[in-house]
């Protein structure tokens, strides 16, 4: 590029000088505009770039025995005393620990369990990073030496390398703090399966000056080194309900003098399922699932009442405030038409709702460019849809935010079981692509805000 603009200048010059008086003067303004052309061109070209110098060896760095082995050793740790949402005191002593000696500075407690650590210059631009660290209540069945100690409790999700891989990359970038032009976040986040910690850390208000937040799920189900997302929706959002359906108990000889809760339980159940597949686009997937059915005792009493229970799913807020409305109209409709009453409760104390992921547009294309220059153009695909929720989504109704899933299949071994199955197994080989990638994120979105430095001050507060 420097030889092709100093030959055009250069020949500019030679021209000029066999031209008359009044073509030198034109062709002088000529060259000086072109000149000032060639400066506002490298005036407007980004000093860093995504294929940042530092950043680009962060996946070697990642896979040093040094980070490799700390990290596998901090994940087995995590998974052999799991703790469930805000309970995690011993994962977050144990992270606590971990930043310590790696002299990075943290707040604690935030949200009961929660950890918040700080890279960088301590002043803005702020860029989040986030895991979450809490198990859940499921007996592990993987036989191994390092399964967990704790009875009826396992990392069957992966917060267990979560944890280990954000630990890695802060190890990273504290190890390259002078190259950072801004802040990095780490959140540390307890209670992401069904306990709204993502929404306690907002409502703690500990981010509310960060500019983007990413974060990362294991995938079973992809390679290592691959990474998936898409732009908009990826997760969708959830909702539990719970109803008490009352009639009158009796004798099942005798029905005549009772009012059968169960008939009407079962026919809520029915007319339920029609709110999918008759009042829904079948475009915009939607699922409504009852999972609990709890009437009598006994084989020949007709109960007092019957409770039920379920999930409802959708991938837009809309959709889903749509469902949660109509599931409340429906149960009690039905049980009235069967003579009985019912009360529907939604459970947003005891198990909050989860809205639907979005990941941010522009962050998308900032994704794509950061983990193509990582791992290679095959190894980023796009992501279908996931009917499962992630409470990542408070963070997006906050902030910018994108979510991706990071690939830890090994194509030569056995199938991996799904997340929350006592049979989930994790390979640690992909603690370094998930250390990398979050490092090169955080890393070059600050390098990216510090290309219009002007805009900063006017736009970031210096303080979180």
């Amino acid at each position: 590029m420097k030889a092709l603009i100093f030959g055009a200048s250069y020949a500019l010059t030679r021209i000029s000088l066999t031209l008359t008086p009044n073509l030198k003067i034109a062709m002088g303004f000529v060259k000086w505009v072109n000149l000032l052309t060639i400066f506002h061109f490298f005036a407007a070209t980004p000093i860093f770039s995504y294929s940042s110098s530092f950043t680009s060896k962060f996946l070697d760095l990642a896979k040093e025995p040094e980070v490799f082995d700390w990290m596998v050793d901090i994940r087995r740790k995590i998974h052999e005393n799991p703790e469930l949402g805000y309970e995690e005191f011993e994962t977050s002593k144990l992270i606590r620990s971990e930043l310590t000696k790696l002299g990075i500075p943290y707040k604690y407690p935030v949200a009961v369990t929660g950890v918040i650590g700080f890279i960088g210059t301590g002043s803005s631009p702020f860029v989040a990073l986030r895991a979450d660290i809490d198990a859940l209540p499921i007996q592990e069945l993987v036989e191994w030496e390092h399964r967990s100690k704790v009875p009826g409790k396992m990392h069957a999700c992966g917060h267990d390398a979560h944890v280990a891989m954000l630990l890695g990359a802060a190890k990273i970038l504290k190890a390259h703090e002078k190259d950072i032009p801004g802040t990095v976040v780490l959140v540390f986040q307890p209670a992401e399966e069904g306990g709204g910690g993502a929404k306690k850390i907002i409502d703690d208000g500990v981010l509310q000056n960060v500019s983007a937040i990413f974060g990362l799920h294991v995938d079973p189900t992809r390679p290592i080194g691959e990474v998936a997302s898409r732009s908009g929706p990826l997760f969708s959002g959830c909702g539990v309900f719970e109803a008490i359906i009352s009639g009158k108990g009796g004798h099942a000889a005798i029905p005549q003098y009772s009012i059968d809760p169960i008939v009407a339980a079962s026919n809520v159940i029915i007319a339920l399922q029609h709110l999918i597949s008759r009042e829904t686009d079948p475009l915009d997937s939607q699922v409504l699932t009852v999972g609990k059915f709890r009437g009598g005792d006994a084989f020949n009493v007709i109960p007092d009442s019957v409770t039920i229970g379920g999930t409802f799913r959708a991938f837009s807020r809309e959709s889903m405030m749509h469902l949660k409305q109509r599931i409340e109209q429906v149960i009690i409709g039905q049980a009235s038409v069967h003579r009985c009453n019912a009360t529907v409760n939604f459970l947003d104390e005891e198990i909050p709702y989860v809205p639907p992921t979005s990941n941010n547009d522009d962050l998308h294309q900032f994704f794509q460019s950061v983990a193509v220059n990582l791992f290679g153009v095959n190894n980023v695909k796009s992501s279908s849809l996931i009917m499962v929720s992630e409470d990542f989504a408070s963070y997006q109704e906050a902030m910018p935010g994108y979510i991706f899933l990071l690939g830890m299949k090994n194509i030569s071994a056995e199938r991996l079981a799904v997340p929350h199955n006592p049979h989930f197994k994790l390979n640690e080989d992909t603690l370094p692509y998930g250390t990398a990638i979050h490092a090169s994120l955080a890393s070059n979105y600050l390098l990216k805000l510090h290309q219009d430095l002007p805009l900063l001050h006017e736009k970031y507060n210096d303080e979180l």
